[in-house]
């Protein structure tokens, strides 16, 4: 599994990949705890909109995933991020992904294993190639937003209830590899466990039900 730039902070181990330091990893962020609301955004998206928070207000769960271009990762869990957006829209799910990498702290080294870089022009060309169904933000020139949600490593996702509490932070499942068999489908059991009343909290990357 190699290194890949999230643009801000060091590597963790909650998930399945290692992010390198980027020019503002010296500055101390947290990832969102669980129970804590969702910070509000307003970035542009590759369409040409500009979205906030607010504009998921109708949604029984929303999904905020923190992914980019180039890093292979990302790349890997593309397909399963649009199926899981297409398998749970008719239940009141919405997916919203944004991009977190300053292009410019991308090192030529590690676009030699991707076939495009970070920039918003390459967003709006990745979305049209791989067909995404959901939108596609830029918080790249600032990076505020994702250091509000304390974004560690990409795909980084954050799962909110109705009322817009955080219920899970953390990978999508437990293989990067299509091809090997998922033994933990971390997200979509949070998916699940929210759209059935239950209160779940993240540990280790894993969800476990509490009694309500």
């Amino acid at each position: 599994m190699g290194k890949h730039s999230l643009g801000i902070l060091a590597a963790i181990v909650l998930l399945i990949l290692a992010p390198e330091l980027s020019r503002a990893a010296q500055q101390k962020v947290e990832t969102l705890e669980i129970g804590q609301p969702a910070p509000d955004f307003n970035l542009s998206g590759v369409d040409g909109r500009n979205y906030r928070l607010a504009d998921f207000a109708d949604a029984k769960i929303l999904v905020v995933v923190f992914t980019c271009n180039h890093c292979p990762t990302a790349q890997a869990y593309e397909d399963r991020i649009k199926k899981l957006t297409s398998d749970y829209k008719n239940k009141g799910v919405a997916v919203v992904a944004i991009s977190p990498n300053d292009p410019e702290a991308v090192r030529l080294g590690e676009l030699g294993y991707s076939d495009m870089g970070d920039t918003f022009e390459e967003m709006k060309i990745r979305v049209k190639d791989k067909g995404y169904n959901f939108p596609y933000l830029y918080d790249g020139k600032t990076q505020a937003v994702t250091m509000a949600y304390g974004a560690v490593a990409t795909p980084h996702l954050f799962i909110f209830d109705n009322q817009r509490k955080l219920r899970y932070a953390g990978r999508f499942d437990d293989s990067e590899k299509a091809k090997q068999q998922v033994k933990s489908n971390d997200a979509i059991n949070a998916v699940e466990a929210i759209l059935a009343g239950k209160v779940i909290y993240r540990r280790l990357g894993l969800i476990e039900p509490l009694e309500l």
